[in-house]
């Protein structure tokens, strides 16, 4: 914006009206935004921006639409599409969003595929596989992180939120230590939208478990 140009030159004895033609904008425009310097769409938008913000560092996997999904619950309501040019002003992108002709910080590195497609156990609480799926309901959406045995195909955690977020996993992940007190447990999942999710800073520890990854062919 030039506008505080204009003040800038003013103190140094400049014509408003001079600057104002040299710019290019009416001498109107720049008294009335003098009256205002900051309107209220753009103090929301500074809301909403550091709204974004925050909720993207605590989940680097938030795409504009899970961003959406979470600003409800800080007070602040706005549409997908109002979001996602804001988003996409400030540079907030999820991790594991790929676009030609944007340079972005690269997602975490996928982990090794411990399973190696092999799906098939001799024993108990040796391999689990995990993966988070969408319900719809007469109240909303919601999601359900799930963790099966792959030995026995039962499940031995699960978590329900009206959010996809990675504490979703963690909680499901958290019931099925509770439950089963597993050691040296490989979990397994497809990487999907919550593979980015720092699990040292999330949880700690879930029980010497080791986790794996594959990308969905």
């Amino acid at each position: 914006m030039m506008y505080p140009l204009v003040l800038d030159l003013a103190a140094d004895k400049i014509p408003v009206t001079v600057t104002c033609r040299v710019l290019g904008f009416s001498t109107q425009a720049f008294y009335k935004w003098r009256k205002d310097p900051v309107s209220q769409r753009d103090w929301d938008n500074a809301h909403l921006i550091d709204a974004a913000r925050d909720i993207h560092a605590d989940d680097p996997a938030f795409g504009y639409r899970f961003i959406a999904d979470e600003l409800p619950d800080r007070g602040i309501t706005a549409g997908e599409n109002r979001v996602a040019r804001l988003c996409a002003q400030e540079r907030i992108f999820s991790v594991f969003s790929r676009k030609r002709g944007l340079t972005r910080k690269a997602g975490p590195p996928v982990h090794d595929d411990l399973v190696k497609r092999v799906f098939a156990t001799g024993a108990p609480n040796t391999i689990w596989l995990t993966d988070i799926t969408e319900h719809r309901t007469a109240e909303g959406k919601i999601y359900l992180c799930a963790v099966k045995d792959l030995f026995s195909n039962r499940i031995v955690g699960y978590s329900i939120d009206s959010r996809m977020k990675a504490s979703l996993a963690v909680a499901a992940l958290e019931d099925a230590v509770n439950r089963r007190k597993p050691t040296a447990t490989v979990v397994h999942s497809d990487r999907g939208s919550q593979g980015g999710f720092n699990w040292s800073s999330q949880h700690p520890d879930l029980g010497g478990m080791r986790r794996g990854y594959s990308r969905l062919e």
